[in-house]
């Protein structure tokens, strides 16, 4: 069949004679087409009326180089050579015969009809399909459409996906940014209001030193836990920022499918997960004011005034004043002037955009 086949081949195009199958004076072979092809670029000057020839003409065979004179039908005045296209039938039967050969990876073919290649669109289902499915299979009542129209569409659509994504990409590094800039801001701000806080204190130190570092501690505590927070939030962002990176990577290696078909099935799983992936709504969003630490602070001014007024008094009403100012200090600072409720307890707005333990420890002190 091999060597049958290569006696087959036309000398001009290089391929099976397509029928019909001229037979010239030295006995070669030709396609008409590709007999009148050299026919033309021999005479290209002859004069036609109508598209038709008003005279004959010449050529070379183009395998053995012999003279073929025409008359004025052209290569349509030669003979065809029914034997040569029998043969040509013939072959190409039992050339159908033969086992089907493996698929290429590129062109996908039908599920159901194994000889079909899928060439329309399913749009009552979405998916691609085969017109035999669409004919006498699972389709037949079914809405389609062709699929370069459709692979048009949904290639305009995973590309408006795709530049969707970036454009959320971009905003939540932006978003990281100010996170990261927030979270340095609460770790300078924590320590500067610490150092103030410890200021005050030390002006009392030998009564209050308890109460200092117990402040001390609650301002680190929020500190930390805000901080921790902020680099929680951190993480998801660039957890998310990592998986909207694969997908835009995988929608680009998507976009540069050349196969129709193999795009569409691919395209609709991965249109909603870019759905899914642009979605922020799941991620918390920390609110103007997060950082800020300036809600610890500290006023010993009316215990100043307070144990200087004790100092012209005698050391008896000293001594019993000292036990009542002790008492009055403990007080001012846990809820009153020296710290009180509204300065140590952070704003609504705080509250509500840290966590639960955040709230509940500043609610706390």
């Amino acid at each position: 069949m091999d060597n049958l086949e290569k006696q087959l081949i036309c000398p001009i195009c290089l391929e099976m004679f397509t029928k019909p199958v001229v037979i010239l004076p030295c006995q070669h072979n030709l396609c008409r087409k590709c007999a009148n092809d050299v026919f033309q670029a021999s005479n290209p000057y002859l004069p036609t009326r109508g598209g038709s020839l008003t005279s004959g003409g010449r050529f070379r065979c183009p395998s053995c180089r012999h003279e073929v004179v025409l008359d004025r039908h052209g290569v349509y005045g030669l003979q065809r050579n029914l034997l040569v296209e029998n043969i040509i039938d013939m072959f190409k039967q039992e050339s159908s015969s033969k086992p089907a050969p493996e698929r290429k990876e590129g062109m996908p073919m039908c599920d159901v009809h194994e000889e079909e290649k899928i060439n329309i669109y399913c749009v009552t289902h979405g998916v691609p399909t085969c017109s035999m499915c669409k004919v006498f299979g699972a389709h037949k009542d079914c809405e389609v459409a062709p699929i370069t129209s459709i692979y048009q569409t949904k290639k305009t659509e995973l590309s408006d996906g795709i530049a969707m994504m970036v454009g959320n990409n971009d905003r939540m590094q932006g978003i990281i940014s100010q996170l990261e800039e927030a979270c340095r801001a609460i770790e300078e701000n924590g320590r500067r209001q610490k150092t103030l806080v410890c200021e005050k204190f030390d002006l009392l130190y030998s009564v209050l030193e308890a109460k200092k570092r117990e402040m001390s501690q609650k301002v680190t505590a929020e500190q930390e836990e805000k901080v921790n927070y902020i680099r929680g939030l951190t993480r998801k962002y660039g957890d998310h920022l990592e998986e909207s990176c694969k997908m835009v990577e995988l929608g680009i290696q998507t976009m540069e499918e050349p196969e129709m078909a193999l795009f569409l099935q691919n395209t609709k799983p991965l249109l909603k997960k870019l759905a899914e992936a642009s979605s922020t709504a799941h991620l918390d969003k920390v609110e103007r004011g997060y950082e800020n630490m300036d809600h610890y602070t500290v006023d010993f001014n009316k215990e100043g005034k307070a144990l200087r007024k004790d100092e012209d008094e005698d050391e008896e009403d000293e001594d019993g004043e000292a036990g009542t100012e002790e008492g009055e200090g403990a007080q001012t600072v846990s809820g009153g002037s020296a710290v009180t409720a509204a300065s140590v307890e952070p704003p609504a707005t705080q509250q509500s955009s840290s966590s639960p333990s955040a709230a509940k420890s500043a609610a706390s002190t």
